[in-house]
């Protein structure tokens, strides 16, 4: 009798064990298939990562906003998302790892779409395309039409850290003197100060710091040496919401909210006098 009660208590003890693992089963939430878009809408806020000196895309005025094409169609993911905006400003060599940290839930920071950064993370775009120029005083260099025509040691070059410029130069003009920094500030400045003879940087980039300094020699190329399309880097582990910025980039362009945004900040430079 005892032996077959001993059998009747772990049969009960078993089904209780097993009544339990499904409770626990039913009751555990489902991983969500959007871990990122769903941390944007539960604290009701996007955090966009930008470099905050790339004028007109990005940039930082006087008063310490920060303003520009991207900063504005950022501002409309938000407003679509019914969230809102903060957008931090990163040095751009640092951007990358912000995102893959989970520090922004995305990059618009005239960052070009390339295979080795898609490796890393996702990109949807591209929203704007451009190329390698040069930002310079020289006539020479204004002129060039292929990089093999400055490839000498005698050219002295700055571009910013792990950014495309940086590989361009390595790539093809090996032969040339680099500078390395970390804004397009301080390259800029080296330009002006006769440090190097030229910035290399995306063609809007060049053209912009032509018009803010119009007094000061600069010049540069009219026509970029390569085609750099310019995207939204996003995580790596959210198809949901990379499917999400691509119909929203869609609609802007199909709507021309995107080409409304371009006119806004490529065509009117009343924005300059907004910069210190």
């Amino acid at each position: 009798m005892r032996k077959v009660t001993g059998i009747v208590c772990m049969l009960l003890l078993t089904v209780g064990l097993l009544a339990g693992c499904a409770e626990t089963t039913r009751t555990a939430a489902p991983p969500s298939p959007s871990p990122v878009l769903a941390q944007i809408l539960a604290r009701g806020e996007l955090v966009v990562g930008t470099a905050a000196d790339m004028p007109p895309l990005n940039m930082t005025t006087k008063d310490g906003k920060v303003i520009g094409l991207e900063p504005d169609l950022a501002r409309l993911m938000a407003e679509t998302m019914g969230v809102k905006l903060t957008v931090k400003s990163i040095t751009f060599p640092n951007l990358l790892p912000a995102l893959e940290i989970g520090q922004v839930d995305m990059i618009l920071s005239g960052m070009t779409i390339t295979g080795q950064r898609n490796m890393k993370v996702a990109f949807v775009g591209p929203y704007i395309a451009s190329g390698k120029s040069f930002l310079t005083k020289s006539n020479t260099l204004a002129a060039a039409t292929e990089a093999t025509q400055v490839n000498s040691p005698d050219t002295t070059l700055v571009a910013l850290r792990n950014s495309t410029s940086q590989q361009f130069v390595q790539t093809m003009l090996p032969k040339a003197s680099l500078t390395l920094v970390d804004t397009y500030e301080a390259g800029v400045k080296m330009v002006l100060e006769d440090k190097v003879k030229a910035m290399v940087a995306d063609y809007p980039i060049c053209v912009i710091s032509v018009f803010r300094y119009p007094d000061k020699g600069l010049a540069s190329l009219i026509t970029p040496l390569t085609y750099e399309p310019i995207g939204v880097a996003l995580p790596a582990n959210d198809p949901l919401l990379v499917n999400w910025v691509q119909n929203f980039l869609t609609t802007a362009e199909s709507t021309g909210a995107l080409e409304r945004l371009k006119a806004k900040w490529f065509k009117d430079a009343s924005w300059m006098t907004l910069l210190p």
